[in-house]
């Protein structure tokens, strides 16, 4: 069964749209339950009906005819319940809705099954059977649950491309598209999507149409004389190696490169106007179909075949073909992963906004997004990449969305979003210089986190009291290897020196995790729980003890630098890279250099430290809390999953909880805490922690403005009448809710999110 299974579900998967999904779907599931009808019902998201749109067994016609409300039938029923339905004689059940066009009045046995995808009901599969004696069993109706929670991500997979490309399931223009990732880098662009894909990956070519064909069938042409030639040196330098019936292979290989195999049919499609790229992607995946479908092992086994022949020829043809691409005016560069290669290809002022099916908000990727202030999504789930190419994208940086095909009114409302926050920052350009005061003198240092050169120069201008987070992995994470020391203080010393006299915090090293380096790669199972952050360092004291030398030779002249210790979970760790520290600063003086001891604080990021946070305090200068780790540790949610981000939510009880007990038990100590991520860039969430006692918050340069207006224009005992209400509370949502209501009251609902939500945009419209 489970051999079944799998041919089904890898069947499906290269089906070339929907309808093809579908078509499969029920031919191969009537074939492995020996049923006599198996139908497939999707809900049209525009009528919210249920259409019959595949079916072996009941009468053609019927297909894209019958349609059922969501409390309709015995289907709507299934839908529902979210649960499968198995009747032995379904015409007696009361909710059976008869359709004479279908044919189904001969059979009496059903089985039905939702069609799940994150929590939406996508159908149901039906299976039924004229026998009203058989009951389906326990096993098939398990098998088919199966199938379902297999075939529910392909189905939505290719339910998004039919729509991007235009249709609905009902035949209609489909419009403002929309997909879920994570925000990589905030900001809305509108745009033109334009997709870039890696050398040698068939899945990743798009489809394009082209009108010189001549040019389209030289390129293939010379990739399959050239991959003749490679597999002929091959064959023959390996010929003393072999056996005869491996050296065979290659017989195999260049067989399929017969003008009437393989090539031939790309040739076709070529001819057809299809660029020569898409077109041997379209055959290859023909192929692997064809041989899927094979009971033969061996036969199957040509699959790799196949798919290596098709690889290879994809590397020669792509390292002919040209390698412009026009970028438009508005760019949104689209790739299953964005590379830094990628974005310098971009003209210069042409990219607005970046989509990347993988990676996450703290990729080198989006890291530089941030930088360059581009608009970017990251780790989205089931977008078809291939059919953006060309297509109007709308990026939402804050929430993590896309929308492809917008409609005029979607268009409209992101527009008036880009306005107002334009505007909103013109108008609170004259508090640069203020201090970030409450109206009763409280007073609450508003510091900035940075990795580049781009991200000093926009703090200072939104005026930055300072550095509160330098992420050093940064420069780290530029290079192609390890930086010396020399070029370590250079950055170094390029941070330092824009803040001056103000402090200048440095987090050492923190790769692992979501971080890595290329020339240092990290592979484990579970590496959020691995080995990150100070665990790497402390293991090489050959990298730590070479940035803290870096870091304090830059910080000659000024003394503003503070050092911050990343991931600690144990008081060893802070009282060995202490012994480190000070070892380092009497050699640097040694040395002749003119320095100070620099303050040194712990970053408060695992939950267990929030238990030894007097215990720390007694070893260090202070402390700062990684909101967004401490976060994701303590929900046990990965906030760059886009599976799970929606269980990620800073104003969780639990998390407020633990960021109260934190300041107090600092203060209780007299030890300053800071606090760093998404929260602390939040107006509402910068309220609660000014009034749970955090001496300074630390965020990216295009929230300090905003955070500032409010904090200027409140009173510390208000904030603090605030928190007490929502520390009452159990839900994260509730708490979120009651605190934008307070604001709006007060006067700052528009800098909760300009415009209408999106979300009452499309139901609007």
């Amino acid at each position: 069964m489970l051999s079944t299974l799998r041919s089904i579900v890898q069947e499906v998967n290269s089906a070339r749209d929907l309808q093809e999904a579908l078509d499969i779907i029920v031919s191969r599931v009537q074939d492995a339950m020996n049923t006599e009808v198996c139908s497939v019902y999707l809900v049209d998201p525009d009528s919210n009906r249920y259409i019959l749109m595949a079916t072996e067994g009941l009468y053609k016609k019927a297909v894209g005819r019958v349609s059922l409300g969501q409390s309709e039938g015995l289907i709507g029923l299934v839908g529902s319940r979210e649960e499968p339905i198995n009747l032995e004689d379904a015409p007696s059940h009361p909710r059976y809705r008869y359709f004479p066009e279908t044919g189904e009045e001969r059979f009496r046995s059903f089985l039905g099954v939702p069609i799940i995808h994150h929590r939406r009901v996508l159908g149901v599969l039906v299976v039924q059977q004229r026998d009203a004696s058989r009951r389906f069993d326990e096993g098939e109706e398990a098998f088919l649950v199966t199938i379902s929670a297999q075939l529910a991500g392909v189905i939505a997979h290719s339910e998004a491309t039919g729509a991007i490309s235009g249709l609905s399931l009902t035949g209609k223009e489909a419009r403002d598209v929309s997909f879920s990732g994570v925000p990589g880098a905030p900001g809305v662009a509108i745009g033109t999507g334009v997709v870039v894909f890696p050398p040698a990956d068939l899945d990743a070519v798009p489809d394009k149409q082209v009108d010189d064909i001549t040019a389209e069938l030289a390129v293939f042409g010379d990739a399959v004389s050239a991959v003749r030639g490679d597999i002929e040196r091959v064959a023959e330098r390996l010929a003393t190696q072999l056996r005869p019936e491996e050296q065979a292979l290659f017989e195999v290989y260049l067989r399929m490169l017969d003008d009437n195999a393989m090539p031939g049919e790309v040739v076709t499609h070529i001819k057809q106007g299809q660029w020569a790229q898409g077109a041997l992607k379209q055959v290859v995946q023909q192929y692997v179909r064809h041989f899927e479908k094979m009971g033969d092992h061996y036969l199957r086994e040509r699959i790799v075949d196949i798919r290596d022949l098709g690889r290879r020829l994809l590397a020669h043809m792509q390292e002919v073909a040209p390698k412009d691409v026009e970028y438009p005016d508005q760019t949104v560069l689209v790739s299953d992963e964005i590379t830094p290669a990628m974005l310098g290809e971009v003209p210069r002022g042409q990219l607005v906004g970046l989509v990347s099916v993988r990676g996450s908000s703290n990729s080198h990727v989006a890291i530089l997004a941030r930088a360059m202030g581009v608009p970017t999504v990251m780790g989205l789930v089931d977008v078809p990449v291939n059919q953006l190419d060309g297509r109007e994208i709308i990026v939402d940086g804050f929430d993590g969305q896309i929308y492809a095909s917008p409609s005029a009114d979607l268009k409209a409302v992101y527009k008036e979003i880009c306005d107002e926050e334009d505007a909103l920052f013109r108008g609170l350009e004259a508090l640069r210089d203020l201090p970030s005061e409450t109206l009763d003198g409280h007073r609450v240092s508003l510091l900035v986190n940075t990795g580049l050169m781009t991200d000093v120069v926009r703090s200072l201008n939104h005026g930055a009291e300072g550095i509160g987070l330098y992420r050093t992995e940064v420069p780290f994470m530029i290079k192609e290897r390890f930086p010396s020391e020399q070029e370590q203080r250079e950055y170094y010393r390029e941070q330092l020196e824009a803040f001056a006299p103000n402090p200048v915090t440095m987090r050492t090293l923190d790769i692992g995790g979501d971080k890595a380096l290329t020339y240092f790669p990290i592979d484990e199972e579970n590496p959020f729980l691995g080995w990150r952050g100070i665990r790497v360092t402390l293991d090489h004291p050959e990298i730590f003890l070479v940035q803290v030398r870096a870091m304090l030779k830059a910080s000659e002249g000024l003394n503003n630098l503070q050092i911050m210790l990343p991931m600690i979970s144990n008081i060893s760790e802070v009282e060995e890279s202490l012994h480190l520290i000070y070892r380092v600063y009497h050699e640097v003086r040694e040395e002749g250099y003119d320095i100070h001891m620099p303050r040194v604080g712990v970053m408060v990021e695992v939950p267990a430290a929030v238990y030894q946070i007097r215990e720390l305090a007694d070893r260090v200068d202070f402390l700062s809390v990684g909101s967004n780790d401490l976060t994701q540790y303590l929900l046990a949610v990965d906030r760059n999953n886009p599976r799970v981000a929606q269980l990620y939510h800073s104003y969780h009880p639990a998390v407020l909880q633990a960021l109260v007990r934190i300041a107090h038990d600092a203060h209780s100590v007299g030890k300053p805490v800071s606090i760093c991520g998404e929260l602390a860039g939040d107006p509402g969430g910068a309220v609660l922690l000014m009034a749970m006692g955090y001496d300074a918050l630390s965020m990216n340069a295009a929230s300090l403005p905003k955070v500032k207006s409010v904090i200027r224009s409140i009173n510390r005992e208000w904030a603090k009448a605030l928190l007490n209400d929502v520390l009452m509370l159990d839900s994260p949502h509730v708490i979120k809710s009651c605190v934008d209501l307070a604001l709006k009251n007060a006067g700052f609902g528009r800098y909760l999110r300009p415009g209408r939500t999106i979300a009452e945009t499309v139901a609007a419209g």
